[in-house]
């Protein structure tokens, strides 16, 4: 009977590039790495959150009345600092899309700043379909 020992092969020196040698390394400094790397990908969406996120004077239709062919009732809703006021631009189009109507409005912040919800009326030229709120900004 013959008996066949299982050895580890020989490869000559050079020829096929570095060999592992055998122990596992530690996954420590990646973890550290990715920790760095994800605190740091947190406090640059933080910044951008508070300085784009929570934007003032971004208005929000909320609605309009059934126009009649003097005027359209638009009802929007806009965050106001405290003690700012905001002006906005009000439009009113027809069906087919044309400007019938435009107005410019100040509104005034909330008591403690915040959400203001505004009813206004637009004066048209004729019937109007749809009311927007083209902008809000700072009053001034």
């Amino acid at each position: 009977m013959s008996e066949t020992r299982a050895t580890t092969p020989v490869f000559p020196p050079g020829r096929y590039g570095r060999r592992r040698d055998g122990r596992r390394r530690r996954p420590l400094p990646l973890i550290v790495a990715a920790a760095v790397f994800a605190l740091g990908a947190l406090g640059v969406a933080w910044a951008y959150y508070q300085k784009f996120g929570q934007t003032d004077y971004n208005p929000e239709i909320i609605g309009w009345n059934e126009p009649t062919d003097a005027e359209m009732v638009i009802r929007f809703r806009v965050r106001v600092p405290e003690g700012g006021t905001a002006s906005c631009v009000l439009r009113a189009r027809d069906y087919l899309g044309y400007e019938v109507g435009t107005r410019t409005v100040a509104v005034p912040a909330a008591p403690g700043g915040g959400e203001v919800v505004v009813t206004e009326s637009v004066p048209t030229t004729q019937r109007g379909s749809v009311g927007d709120v083209m902008t809000c900004r700072p009053a001034g």
